[in-house]
């Protein structure tokens, strides 16, 4: 059972058999990019998510609200760090919302907080990005 991605104007949804698994909404708000995933993030599922993350262009600055993402495997886990990891190569910026203790847990956990941001909602990622914007701004 592979699931099938459809590609539908600033969203992606992956099905498997029929069965909604994993919407990926992108929207633009204040000139942030917003990865909004709704669903489990896992081996079924990260195909979607990493095709949706590799859409980011260079300068961006992207916000991967996990609001929604009630679980998250290994295989979500390599995907978001590939994807933060691609999107920087092209001098993106990155901050991640969570605020689910699960997820926190393994985000914490595998210390992916300490190479991310990782804030609690949609404000302060923006914030943040705005301090590493200023911050890029000053060592140029």
């Amino acid at each position: 059972m592979r699931p099938v991605t459809i590609l539908r104007a600033g969203s992606y949804r992956t099905h498997l058999r029929g069965a909604d698994v994993l919407d990926i909404e992108m929207s633009d708000a204040g000139g942030h990019l917003v990865c909004r995933p709704v669903g489990e993030i896992d081996a079924f599922t990260v195909p979607a998510f990493r095709e949706a993350l590799a859409t980011v262009g260079p300068d961006r600055r992207l916000i991967i609200d996990l609001g929604e993402v009630p679980f998250m495997d290994s295989a979500g886990l390599g995907a978001l760090i590939g994807g933060i990891r691609r999107i920087r190569e092209i001098e993106g910026e990155v901050a991640v919302v969570c605020s689910r203790p699960t997820l926190l847990r393994l985000l914490h956990t595998t210390g992916f907080d300490r190479i991310v941001p990782v804030v609690a909602n949609l404000t302060d990622a923006v914030d943040v990005l705005a301090i590493a914007g200023t911050d890029d701004d000053a060592e140029q």
